[in-house]
């Protein structure tokens, strides 16, 4: 019997329960998948936990928005979609599982040279980066400073931003400055006196993503950039009005637009082929399997480095 990871109530990660799940037959325009890999992402951990608020529970929530695996079946009146196709999976629901159905709209074909482990990776930190720097124009000759440049989301923002042609300056720890580094941003640390260092670095900043949610991150980012339509949060949503600046939900009180929306699928494929490529990295933490998620919850709410992933197969 295949299982699946679900929650009844709002709490820490021992609410956490490791069930039998029978998936659905797919209906028109789904697709059955078996789920290789599952990615853990820090939002997972906050709509468990109720930092970020969602519907109220009327029975078992089933968690995960992004994975990787192979279509089982097809429903009608899916196109472009086949058994025994790779794909990754992305916003979709209940991924923390041995077998998911799903809406195909959610489905990319993902090319053979690129594993489940790394396809599970990119759902949210690389559509949110892709979308937040589409948002912000960034482009040839910018210089764009990013906060928490060491995390998913900042990692991709460093990588899609460099080959956009922009120049990246990343805040981060001074253990996580050499992957910063790397990945062709100038590492600053955090801390006091960061308004001062970045401005060493440059005196002009064209834009400013916040992936940290600090006040120092909000505050040095109005100090250096002119233009606060180019200064974004993807933390810090709700107090987005109060500075005037850009939010991508991280708790904004309006939603995405149907452009931004766009941007965001548009990441998964492009992410895909510039793996495929050798153009684009992705940092992985710890894998699980999958009765282990509490484990894997403990992980991401401590910060741990790299993208954390479940493994059905390993249960």
């Amino acid at each position: 019997m295949p299982h699946a990871i679900v929650h009844r109530r709002i709490g820490g990660p021992e609410v956490l329960e490791y069930v039998e799940a029978e998936p659905a037959r797919p209906a028109s325009g789904e697709v059955l998948i078996r789920v290789d890999a599952a990615g853990v992402n820090p939002i997972d951990a906050k709509l468990r936990s109720g930092i970020r608020p969602s519907p109220p529970l009327e029975g078992p929530r089933r968690v995960g928005a992004d994975g990787a695996g192979t279509i089982v079946e097809v429903g009608e009146a899916v196109e472009g979609l086949r058994t025994g196709m790779p794909v990754v999976v992305t916003g979709a629901q209940g991924l923390y599982a041995d077998m998911a159905t799903v809406p195909a709209a959610t489905v990319t074909p993902r090319p053979h040279t690129v594993d489940a482990a790394t396809g599970a990776s990119i759902g949210i930190p690389a559509s949110t980066a892709y979308q937040a720097l589409r948002s912000l124009s960034v482009g040839p000759g910018d210089r764009l400073l990013v906060h928490g440049g060491s995390g998913a989301v900042g990692q991709a923002v460093i990588q899609f931003a460099v080959a956009w042609g922009a120049e990246v300056i990343a805040t981060t720890s001074s253990r996580r400055a050499d992957r910063v580094r790397e990945l062709g941003a100038a590492p600053v640390p955090y801390g006091e006196g960061l308004t001062d260092r970045v401005r060493t670095l440059s005196r002009r900043i064209d834009a400013a993503l916040d992936c940290a949610g600090t006040d120092e991150a909000i505050h040095t980012s109005i100090e250096v950039v002119s233009d606060r339509s180019r200064v974004a949060t993807l933390v810090r949503g709700a107090d987005a009005p109060r500075f005037g600046i850009q939010a991508y939900a991280g708790g904004a009180p309006y939603g995405l637009s149907e452009q931004q929306q766009a941007w965001r699928r548009e990441a998964v494929p492009v992410t895909l082929a510039l793996i495929a490529a050798g153009a684009f990295r992705v940092e992985k933490g710890p894998a699980y399997p999958l009765r282990d998620a509490v484990r894997a919850h403990e992980e991401v709410e401590r910060g741990t480095d790299g993208k954390i992933l479940l493994l059905p197969a390993q249960s």
